[in-house]
């Protein structure tokens, strides 16, 4: 009864490699739905003061102009460059999903510890405020995402080509007490975090805002 055994195990197998292919192309979106992925995040009590009022405002601002209202990316540039600062915000449950590393700018300079903050063109600085991430492309380092600045404090961002992207020179765990390596102002993560993120942004019918802050 071979052919009894293949007609039975067809119906599974063809729920798993639609629900493989759906992953891998972004067919299934996740909006009113499950996550891609559901990590915990545990915050510390500093991060927690900091984080969770911005949350509640990510949450007022994703539902008054169309945003996706379950993620939210936060990036909190008063952290030093070797702690985790960019996080993946879970707006319905009030948590963090994930955290990893992400460079600042160098404001033109060899090298910055510290964060200088500009929307001035050739100025290579982050700047803050509020994004709304756009198209993916492929760039100089690889996959990368648009960012269009939405505050007048990096309302320049999409003409200074200020994006989304990965590069190897970040690494995948906390470095602190060291810093790791610059940007010329975009947001720059390292590429099995992009990885994660991008199965966010690609599941997401709806834009997902980007927040930098200090």
């Amino acid at each position: 009864m071979r052919w009894l055994r293949y007609f039975l195990l067809a119906p599974p197998i063809a729920v798993l490699a639609l629900a493989a292919y759906s992953y891998f192309t972004g067919s299934l979106k996740f909006h009113g739905g499950p996550l891609p992925w559901t990590i915990s995040y545990d915050l510390s009590p500093t991060e927690q003061r900091r984080l969770l009022p911005k949350t509640a405002l990510a949450k007022q601002f994703t539902a008054a102009h169309g945003y996706n209202t379950r993620i939210a990316f936060l990036l909190d540039m008063s952290l030093a460059s070797g702690k985790n600062r960019f996080f993946v915000a879970d707006l319905e449950k009030d948590s963090i999903l994930l955290a990893g590393l992400v460079a600042h700018g160098s404001g033109n300079k060899s090298f910055s510890v510290n964060p200088v903050f500009s929307n001035t063109h050739g100025s290579s600085c982050s700047a803050l405020g509020k994004y709304k991430i756009g198209n993916f492309y492929t760039g100089q380092f690889g996959a990368a995402y648009k960012l269009h600045g939405l505050d007048p404090t990096n309302d320049q961002a999409f003409h200074r080509n200020i994006v989304l992207h990965a590069y190897d020179c970040v690494p995948e765990g906390e470095t602190y007490p060291y810093p790791i390596c610059n940007s010329r102002g975009c947001a720059m993560v390292s590429p099995a975090f992009l990885k994660r993120l991008q199965s966010l942004i690609d599941h997401s019918q709806q834009p997902i805002l980007l927040w930098i802050f200090d």
